[in-house]
């Protein structure tokens, strides 16, 4: 699971150091359009056409275009940051998803085969069928089934406190989730706060408010908020999902513990 992970966070910053060279690229145009600024003006007729042909370009490019655009006017410190904080809390989601699916398990069908193990073959033999099946639960199992002969309370205290340990191994990793989910907003609000204060200079420096000037700064500053809040919505998902899985497992886990002291009841009954 961790080379998973390494896996999906090396493919992610391969791929902010691509937008960045893109982005390096699209700040070099403007200085090719200057020098054209200095040819000889063509004819208005010519001009309108490019108008509209620009126009007619911008309607309809595409979404990576459009998403590539925003990031720019976002500016790419703020926004490469705040990428960042996207792809490692996706790449711990995803390998929380993956890990909490796998460890989830048909506790019935366990049970039935510890108790057919247990009549058959004895406490060796429930212990192999735990060995032989991933999970939490099986995990529990094996270390309650393994203080079996030293009776029932230590056997419910070791299915306890094994439960704990297995809990806090689900839970690992969501901590660093709920950091992305606070983090995203704060760049973005800390990206809009520095663009404003850089409208408001704008406008000293000027001596004059021009609406298009404060309209423009203003824009540009909000994107960085806009950016933090989807990095905030899509990471909350994967982190409420994370939680209910985990609180379904442990219920799983507590209930299946129950009916394994059971077993081990009716088991040293028969004996």
């Amino acid at each position: 699971m961790k080379k998973l992970f390494a896996l999906i966070a090396v493919l992610c910053m391969l791929f902010v150091t691509a937008s960045t060279s893109v982005v390096a690229q699209d700040n070099a145009a403007p200085a090719a359009t200057e020098v054209q600024k200095a040819e000889p003006a063509a004819p208005a007729v010519v001009v309108d056409a490019e108008e509209k042909a620009a126009v007619q370009t911008e309607s309809g490019q595409s979404f990576h275009s459009a998403l590539k655009q925003k990031f720019i006017e976002g500016g790419p410190g703020f926004m490469t940051s705040i990428l960042i904080c996207l792809i490692l809390g996706l790449a711990i989601s995803i390998e929380r998803v993956i890990y909490l699916n796998l460890a989830t398990t048909n506790n019935k069908k366990l049970l039935e085969k510890i108790e057919e193990a247990l009549n058959t073959g004895g406490i060796e033999a429930a212990k192999e069928v735990c060995r032989n099946t991933r999970g939490p639960v099986a995990s529990i199992f094996y270390q309650g089934l393994d203080r079996s002969h030293e009776g029932l309370d230590v056997v419910e205290k070791t299915v306890v406190a094994y439960g704990g340990v297995q809990t806090s191994l689900l839970e690992k990793g969501l901590i660093w989730i709920a950091l992305f989910i606070a983090l995203g907003p704060m760049l973005g609000f800390l990206g809009t706060v520095i663009g404003m204060v850089a409208a408001f200079d704008a406008i000293e420096v000027a001596g004059d408010i021009s609406p298009s000037l404060v309209a423009g700064g203003i824009k540009v500053a909000l994107i960085t908020t806009i950016g933090g809040l989807i990095v905030a919505m899509i990471l909350q998902v994967f982190y409420n999902y994370s939680s209910s899985k985990i609180e379904s497992i442990v219920t799983s886990m507590e209930d299946a513990s129950i009916s394994l002291i059971d077993l081990l009841v009716k088991y040293n009954t028969k004996k």
